[in-house]
């Protein structure tokens, strides 16, 4: 059946940068040996990789000055990790997400090491003769930086540096430094700045004599000029202007929150479904999202390559329009200042109709990648959505890992966004499973009100239609709203 394509001016503005071109086929015309490889225009692609900055924590306000930050100048880094439980398989699947991870921010890795406890050590993350070892596999290997696979206190950040010598990064700076990398929008910069400060006031750390505005020794007793009040010190001045910022950075999201409300609002008054593509970073949610709609969005075999959510929208094959929304990828252990400063943006994902959960099945633990997603959703309020398996790159997975998930998840769709299989079936299912309205009319619709006829393809479902002398019978399922504009038409009283 062709799909039916209407696009009034008014209908518009309910979306934010949303566009359709309406012809599939065009879009998945790029043939290389059999396979379609298209992924959309991908404009940001070129110019990501023209410059790979190695980028740093840019938290610094212009006014603070003489405070050593934390840059995060990350070249060449030796991994440490504490293995508190699990198997061998998931603490090394762990250390090369960490690995994967550094190399997306820019570095070399050159090393990994990894102990065993019962718990962190509560002074300086692993153990004494550890962070000797350590501090040799450093000097060694000529790193410049370490990167622990974990959150780190500020007392063991500072004491593990002190022992090592070198600069100490933990997980969460680390995938701070990723998200400020790859954020282009306002509101992106803005969440990741918010993220960053919230993170950095509690670890601001400088050196010398000039960061105490406060008198000391002999003048702390009244005994020089200039002593004789408590004063504030440097790094104190610093964190309440960090304070003052990060109040005003949520000023600032409020704003963008409102707007986004109010677009949201506009698609549920017209009763627009809405489908949210959520699921492990790099599982393949952008090439998904290029696959359906045709969209263009930026694809990159990267972490967190997708920062600011994209909303498409596109249609059934029998017309009907809805949204989908390509959401910030998750990943395990995320950081609770991230999800906190994208709550906005996350919350695409609360008000959805439908999860469309994206797995990477070529990833060696995709189970705990879907135990890991789903504990976020459940964090932000979207545990209980409605969701749809999909196991994509099915080209690069083992069959072990497929007959694995098929296992655990009987219901879950297997794709590959890159050839292009699968994306029919999925298509259909989420066809299949989205709301349909809830009331059925009746009636002889006169070729005049062609306008609601056009409604009905936007939000509704024909059953039947016949074209007679007198107008169009149709047989249809539309919401209530709209079912009251066919009252003055119905042949029988609307149900």
């Amino acid at each position: 059946m062709t799909a039916h394509h209407h696009d009034p001016e008014h209908y518009d503005d309910a979306f934010d940068d949303e566009s359709f071109d309406g012809d599939f086929d065009d879009a998945y015309a790029a043939e290389t040996d059999g396979e379609a490889t298209y992924d959309g225009d991908q404009l940001d692609l070129a110019a990501r990789n023209s410059l790979r900055r190695v980028a740093g924590m840019s938290t610094e306000l212009a006014d603070i000055t003489e405070v050593e930050y934390r840059k995060l100048l990350l070249e060449r880094v030796v991994l440490v990790a504490v293995w508190t439980s699990g198997s061998q398989v998931d603490v090394d699947n762990s250390l090369a997400e960490l690995k994967q991870l550094a190399e997306t921010a820019g570095s070399q890795v050159l090393e990994g090491l990894v102990q065993r406890r019962s718990k962190p050590d509560p002074a300086t993350y692993i153990g004494s003769g550890k962070v000797d070892e350590l501090r040799e596999v450093v000097v060694a290997t000529g790193a410049d930086t370490v990167i622990c696979d974990g959150e780190l206190a500020p007392a063991q950040l500072r004491n593990l540096e002190d022992r090592v010598k070198v600069k100490v990064v933990d997980r969460t700076a680390l995938i701070l430094d990723i998200f400020a990398q790859h954020a282009k929008s306002v509101e992106g910069k803005a969440q990741v700045e918010l993220a960053q400060l919230n993170y950095l006031k509690q670890r601001l750390r400088g050196w010398g004599g000039n960061l105490s505005r406060q008198a000391g020794g002999r003048a702390a007793a009244g005994a020089g000029i200039g002593g004789r009040g408590p004063g504030e010190t440097k790094l104190e001045t610093d964190r309440r202007r960090i304070h003052h910022r990060i109040a005003q950075l949520r000023s600032k999201l409020r704003e963008m929150d409102t707007t986004r409300e109010a677009k949201r609002a506009e698609r549920q008054r017209h009763r627009i479904p809405s489908i949210a593509i959520v699921g492990y970073t790099n599982a393949g949610k952008s090439s998904i999202l290029n696959r359906l709609t045709g969209a263009g969005v930026l694809v990159e075999d990267a972490l967190f390559a997708t920062l600011d959510p994209t909303t498409r929208r596109t249609q059934t094959d029998d017309g009907r329009i809805y949204t989908l929304t390509d959401t910030v990828g998750f990943v395990r252990h995320l950081p609770h200042d991230l999800v906190e400063a994208f709550a906005s943006t996350l919350e695409e994902s609360v008000a959805a109709d439908l999860l469309v959960h994206v797995v990477d099945g070529s990833d060696p633990d995709p189970l705990g990648q879907i135990a890991a997603v789903r504990t976020v959703l459940n964090d932000i309020g979207a545990g209980n959505r409605a969701e749809q398996l999909v196991i994509n790159k099915a080209d690069l997975a083992s069959p072990e890992n497929l007959q694995l998930l098929h296992t655990h998840a009987p219901e879950a769709i297997v794709v590959s966004a890159r050839t292009g299989a699968g994306i029919e079936e999925l298509k259909r299912v989420i066809d299949s499973r989205l709301p349909h309205p809830e009331v059925e009319v009746r009636a002889l619709v006169p070729y005049s009100r062609g306008d609601l006829l056009d409604q009905v393809h936007r939000s509704g479902e024909f059953l039947t239609t016949e074209h007679t002398a007198d107008g169009t019978r149709i047989v249809a399922r539309v919401h209530p709203e709209l079912a009251v504009e066919f009252a003055a038409y119905a042949e029988d009283p609307v149900s």
